[in-house]
């Protein structure tokens, strides 16, 4: 052994990380290990990310290239065509952005459809089951309903949602309008107010392809107004007209993780994206013909579980119970219960099928928009919706005879979900006094010290949940109200953290709070789509006043600790495009390019007062936070508890 090789330092061994905090997907993790299946959890460990492409150092736009830019003085080298750092990170972060934007707006564009179809009498088994909705929706829109039938004024807000995505409403997307009145000057002054969703997606496209924008500045700004075209429009459409559609979630009981499967009932899964296609599962599932053909294959019953954020949609308005997050997809089949999945977009592993055929579960794909090859597809469409629905059901009640060995996990979470906007604003004031001032009241008195959404994904590169429950336990400690969607509102619920008895881990304030109101301190609001409840929350939380007049002005923020995917990026762009503090977790996708990171944090901060910021470690994001919050309050004169004054009749009527 030379000189050099022994005082040459040793690579510190790495400790083995934990695959998961929930041990009913433990309890299944190590079921497939010892069968030697192959599931996320194992082959995450078997490929490696290329470190490369994991810091935004590589581009590959171009058959020029791939281009590397790594080595000495890597910030000064460039691609074959001269593309800098910047520029390569700056098209990473852009062509993210579209497609997260595409995939939510698309499944926005689809619900649109359906109500349009819904208006003309040509679709089976939907209807409008949120009239007040409606109208207030058309009020939005600037539709006029006087003297209108429900269904005209359905086709006018359907048809003004579709001109939306295809950039016909205008110069401005409908629901900008929506924002705080500072917040729409600051977009329209930048030049950020998107004009059409599809228009924003395709010019990012354009702006991205070789010898197109060169200007990481100018890139960034791109992707800003793009990913306001979800947040503000085709997102925030999807949520509207899909509580109009299938009904304005209140709360309800229910749990989750894999323990909801039952040894003796037909056990069928909804996982995707689409609520349309669920809504039907959940009516042909709950029809008596079928409940009896299922008792005649010796079932007692059939029980229907969700994965993912269809799980989130038949939870918020049926309390279906959700069999687990992303990350639980292959462990449910694994579990020999399942009889069916049906799977529609996004976030479907292609690993399903493989996985399926060593069990007895029939993975049955639905859209025109995505097979798996070898799964049954069986093509839905809405003008024959629940017809299809039936057969679909019966298909898993028919391969119920065909199970083998079958072993759950008897882990299950209590929750209470269904906290729409509209109850959230009913909730702090009652029927005739709906109002979000009670909140306003008690964030500026300090009991409250502001609110944090904690959203998005898992992701297998970190130990599942982990970050989302150390962070939620963490914020409500410290009197943080937190909100919740996705993936990550699962997470809460399989840890028992979305329960009323959580404000027993709250600090005093937010607990007087919770207990006063009688809401959990932890408030599920829904799918990933439905972030856009959180933008009207903070649009409202300002026009109720007292806490400045922009969203960048509240003491808030928005953390995704174990993100995956682009639409996570779109959403975590909108957000701070908003003007608000947006921290992820895992790993940053440009961590190479400087220039790119310091736009980011810097460089929106000054433009646009929110920020887009990664840091992997959890207690440094709860550091970050919690000192953006007590900054915000500080800028509001709120940081500093003031004495009580009671009062008297000439004060209050001054007030």
């Amino acid at each position: 052994m030379s000189d050099s090789e022994e005082t040459k330092p040793k690579k510190k061994k790495e400790e083995p990380r934990a695959k998961s905090i929930d041990p009913a997907a433990l309890e299944v993790i190590a079921k497939a290990g010892a069968e030697g299946i192959s599931t996320v959890f194992s082959r995450v460990d078997e490929m490696k990310a290329c470190p490369i492409g994991a810091a935004g150092s590589c581009c590959q736009l171009c058959a020029m290239g791939p281009c590397r830019l790594v080595g000495k003085n890597a910030e000064e080298k460039t691609g074959i065509c001269g593309a800098t750092h910047g520029t390569i990170g700056a098209r990473y972060m852009v062509r993210a952005i579209a497609g997260g934007v595409a995939a939510h707006s698309d499944h926005g564009r689809d619900i649109a459809r359906t109500l349009l179809a819904v208006s003309k009498g040509n679709v089976q088994g939907y209807s409008i089951k949120d009239p007040d909705k409606l109208y207030r929706v058309a009020e939005m829109m600037s539709i006029s309903t006087d003297g209108k039938e429900m269904n005209d004024v359905a086709a006018e807000v359907a048809q003004k949602a579709l001109d939306n995505f295809n950039g016909v409403a205008g110069d401005e997307l409908t629901y900008v309008s929506r924002a705080p009145q500072k917040r729409q000057e600051i977009w329209r002054k930048l030049g950020l107010v998107p004009r059409g969703v599809d228009r924003e997606v395709v010019e990012s496209m354009h702006r991205t392809h070789v010898g197109v924008d060169q200007d990481a500045d100018h890139l960034l700004d791109q992707g800003m107004r793009t990913s306001l075209a979800d947040g503000w429009g085709g997102a925030m459409l999807a949520t509207d007209l899909s509580d109009v559609l299938f009904g304005t979630p209140k709360p309800l009981i229910s749990q989750a993780n894999l323990g909801v499967l039952k040894e003796d009932e037909v056990n069928i899964i909804v996982h995707g994206h689409e609520p349309t296609l669920s809504e039907m599962i959940v009516a042909a599932a709950q029809d008596p013909e079928v409940i009896e053909y299922a008792r005649s294959k010796g079932a007692a019953g059939i029980n229907l579980a969700g994965i993912c954020c269809t799980a989130n949609e038949v939870l918020m308005r049926h309390g279906i119970p959700p069999a687990g997050n992303f990350l639980h997809q292959e462990l449910a089949i694994i579990t020999g219960a399942v009889d069916a999945m049906i799977v529609d977009v996004q976030c479907v592993m292609q690993a399903l099928q493989p996985l399926a055929e060593k069990f007895h579960t029939k993975l049955i794909t639905t859209s025109p928009k995505a097979k798996i090859p070898n799964a049954t597809h069986v093509e839905f469409d809405e003008e024959h919706a629940l017809d299809i629905a039936k057969d679909i059901v019966r298909m898993g009640v028919d391969n119920y005879v065909n199970r083998g060995e079958v072993a759950i996990p008897q882990y299950t979470g209590d929750l209470v979900a269904g906290f729409s906007h509209e109850y959230i604003n009913y909730m702090l004031g009652g029927k005739y006094r709906a109002s979000f001032r009670p909140l306003n009241d008690n964030i500026m008195n300090g009991k409250i010290q502001g609110a944090v959404a904690i959203v998005g994904c898992n992701n297998p590169r970190v130990t599942q949940d982990e970050g989302i429950i150390y962070l939620v336990r963490e914020l409500i400690k410290r009197d943080i109200l937190v909100v919740q969607t996705g993936c990550a509102a699962h997470a809460s619920a399989k840890h028992g953290l979305l329960t009323p008895e959580t404000m027993e881990m709250a600090g005093d304030g937010l607990k007087e709070v919770c207990e006063a109101v009688g809401m959990p301190p932890v408030l599920h609001l829904g799918s990933c789509v439905d972030n856009s409840r959180i933008l009207t929350i903070l649009s409202q939380v300002v026009e109720e006043g007292g806490l400045g007049d922009d969203i960048s002005d509240l003491p808030v923020a928005a953390i995704c600790p174990e993100y995956y995917c682009e639409k996570a990026l779109a959403i975590g762009t909108y957000a701070a495009a908003s003007g608000a503090y947006v921290v992820f977790g895992v790993r940053n996708p440009v961590a190479d390019c400087t220039e790119v990171v310091d736009i980011m944090s810097n460089g929106w901060e000054k433009k646009v007062g929110g920020q887009l910021v990664f840091e992997p470690e959890n207690e440094k994001i709860l550091e970050m936070v919690m000192s953006h919050i007590q900054k915000k309050r500080e800028a509001l004169g709120i940081h500093e508890e003031k004495e009580r004054v009671l009062l008297d009749m000439a004060a209050r009527r001054e007030l």
